[in-house]
C-alpha cells in the first residue's frame, strides 16, 4: 500500500478504548519479531512527535511507522504479511495515525490530559506501573535521528529527568549503564518519573523550535 502521510490538520478522531484494546490484541498476536506491544508504540510515536519537526514533515511513513509491527515483510508494503489480509493492515496504519495525532493534540494544546499508556501490574491491593515497553519503544524512535537527540541528553536541567526513561528502556543504543530493573517496586518508582520528564521534554522541544 501506498502510505499516507501524517497530516497534522486531520480531525481529532481518538481512539476508543476499544479501539485501543483491539490494537494491543493485534500486536500481540503478529507473527513478527520485534513487533511493539501497545505500550511501546505508544511510547515510539510520542518521540516520533517530539523529535524534529523535519521527522513527520520530510521522512515518508514508510520510513518509520512499520517499526511499529516489526517492518514490512520481504514482500514490500502491498504484501499483507505480517497481517492477516491488506484490510486489515491498512486499518492498523490508519488507527495508528489516529493515535498519533490525539498524542499531538495532547502534548501540543492539553498536556495536563496527556496520559502514556503504561502496564499496570496488581499484587493485593497495590499497583505497580511498569513503563519498560514503553520506554524502549520511545528508544527506538530515537534510534531512528540519534543525533538529533543529542542536545537533550546534554542538557543540564533535562538531561537527569530523562535519566529514568533512558534505564527503563535500555539506554542508547541498547547498552544501558545500569541494568533494567526487574523489580517492581523500583520499576513503578522509575516509570511515574517519566511522564513529568517527557512534558518537560516537550516544552524544551517547543523552546528549541
Amino acid at each position: 500500500m501506498d502510505y499516507p502521510r501524517y497530516d497534522p490538520q486531520s480531525p481529532l478522531t481518538p481512539l476508543s478504548g476499544a479501539e485501543l484494546e483491539a490494537l494491543d490484541r493485534l500486536l500481540q498476536s503478529l507473527p513478527a519479531d520485534g513487533a511493539m506491544t501497545l505500550d511501546g508504540a505508544d511510547g515510539y510515536l510520542t518521540a516520533v512527535l517530539l523529535a524534529p519537526p523535519a521527522l513527520l514533515a520530510e521522512w515518508p511513513t514508510a520510513d518509520w511507522l512499520p517499526l511499529v509491527w516489526g517492518g514490512d515483510g520481504p514482500e514490500g508494503p502491498d504484501a499483507a504479511a505480517p497481517f492477516a489480509s491488506k484490510r486489515q493492515r491498512k486499518a492498523t496504519v490508519v488507527q495508528l495515525l489516529r493515535h498519533l495525532r490525539h498524542l499531538a493534540q495532547q502534548l501540543g494544546e492539553a498536556p495536563d490530559d496527556w496520559q502514556p499508556i503504561f502496564s499496570i501490574a496488581e499484587q493485593g491491593p497495590d499497583e505497580w506501573a511498569d513503563a519498560r515497553d514503553w520506554c524502549a519503544g520511545f528508544l527506538q524512535a530515537v534510534d531512528l535521528w540519534p543525533s538529533a537527540w543529542d542536545a537533550a541528553w546534554a542538557d543540564p536541567a533535562l538531561g537527569p529527568l530523562l535519566a529514568p526513561l533512558l534505564r527503563l528502556g535500555g539506554g542508547l543504543d541498547g547498552s544501558a549503564a545500569e541494568p533494567v530493573p526487574e523489580d517492581a517496586e523500583a520499576c513503578d518508582g522509575l516509570s511515574r518519573c517519566v511522564p513529568d520528564a517527557v512534558l518537560q521534554l516537550a516544552a524544551w522541544r517547543r523552546g528549541q523550535a
